[in-house]
């Protein structure tokens, strides 16, 4: 016989089967919680602050050029007939270049002569006439509008003679001017020309020589720059900057042996760049520093006492404000605003923000968010390019 079970039971079944739902839900909530709660770790790098005194330097990216880099052009036209340097060759001053045809020149120097002695010896002639009636005026002889004429003949005469001498002249320098020689110490660029080419007066380069000692090293300075440094040397660059204190950094990393000095300023600021161009003077005894050669100009000025610094990868530039991420007490990240001075190297040197035994995230910044765990790992200051003071 079939027994129907209970309402009882049935109800009891129910509350059952929503009391395990219940604590099934309650249980997947909860460990939601928890992994919400404990977040996993950030990885990220950091370091201690760095503090020691530090040599504060201005650096510039400058190019080595030529203090005088000359056109060689001939006074004279004609075929070049013979070469005595190649392109590239160091030359002196007054070392001849080229030779000019001047068979030319050489017949307009007969010429010049002889019509010098035509005109000579007509004045000789027209000078004794004039001896001869200066007699005859005296006594009466003649008119003295007669003798006045035979005066100024003469005098015409002597003009010729004069502009006769001066053609032959410039006939002679003409001639000495087809030997092309160089005006300066230097060396000759590559782009010269060739035997039998003809030149123009004035308007063919037949080479480019370009002085090497001293040099100049030209480089760009912003206008923030220009007018934080003319402050602190009131009104003029800082002396850094002059009395051969400039260093010159090779693009090898090497330094130069020899220290500069600034030799010219610019007028004003580019209206394109917002830029002032400076050239630096540099010896060059060796003919070391080439022309076209990229150098770092470098100005040690102050140093600072126990400075902070932090790797410039540590800092996050926003609109006018500047950060880095520091970790707790507790391993926690912290953002800082900070007020950053001069580069110095890969570093940057913190004016206010930080303290000496701060550590900063240097790898893994853009993770370690504010409030977030992390899991640190120390890095030495060896890697980064600490100043030395000198």
């Amino acid at each position: 016989m079939f027994v129907q079970p209970s309402k009882k039971i049935y109800i009891g079944v129910i509350i059952l089967i929503g009391l395990i739902g219940f604590t099934a839900v309650r249980g997947g909530l909860f460990g939601k919680a928890q992994s919400v709660k404990n977040p996993q770790a950030v990885e990220v790098k950091a370091m201690q602050v760095i503090q020691r005194d530090t040599p504060i330097n201005y650096e510039f990216v400058g190019k080595v050029m030529s203090k005088d880099e000359i056109k060689i052009m001939s006074k004279v036209s004609g075929n070049i007939v013979a070469k005595m340097v190649k392109g590239g060759d160091t030359v002196y001053k007054g070392q001849p270049l080229f030779k000019i045809d001047n068979k030319q020149y050489i017949s307009a120097i007969k010429n010049a002569r002889a019509t010098l002695a035509k005109s000579q010896a007509t004045l000789n002639n027209s000078q004794r006439q004039v001896e001869r009636y200066r007699k005859l005026v005296a006594s009466e002889a003649i008119a003295q509008e007669t003798f006045d004429s035979y005066e100024a003949q003469a005098e015409e005469n002597a003009a010729t003679v004069e502009a006769d001498r001066a053609s032959l002249q410039q006939a002679i320098e003409d001639e000495q001017d087809t030997l092309i020689v160089s005006p300066v110490d230097g060396r000759i660029d590559v782009n010269d020309l060739s035997l039998g080419y003809y030149v123009v007066t004035g308007s063919t380069t037949m080479a480019t020589v370009s002085s090497l000692d001293p040099v100049w090293v030209q480089f760009s300075m912003s206008e923030n720059e220009y007018i934080k440094l003319t402050r602190q040397g009131q009104g003029a660059l800082p002396s850094a900057f002059n009395d051969n204190n400039l260093k010159l950094i090779l693009s090898d990393g090497s330094e130069y042996p020899l220290k500069g000095q600034i030799e010219q300023i610019d007028k004003g600021m580019s209206d394109t760049t917002g830029t002032i161009t400076i050239k630096a003077l540099f010896s060059n005894p060796q003919k070391f520093l080439t022309p076209g050669m990229f150098a770092k100009i470098v100005a040690q000025d102050e140093v600072r006492r126990g400075a902070l610094l932090v790797p410039q990868r540590a800092v996050k530039e926003m609109l006018d404000s500047t950060f880095v991420t520091v970790v707790t007490g507790d391993n926690k990240a912290e953002s800082r605003q900070v007020k950053m001075g001069e580069k110095v190297g890969n570093l940057w040197i913190v004016e206010e923000g930080l303290m000496a035994n701060d550590l900063v995230i240097v790898e893994g910044v853009d993770k370690g968010k504010q409030g977030a765990e992390l899991k640190i790992t120390m890095v030495a200051p060896d890697e980064f390019q600490i100043p030395v003071t000198q």
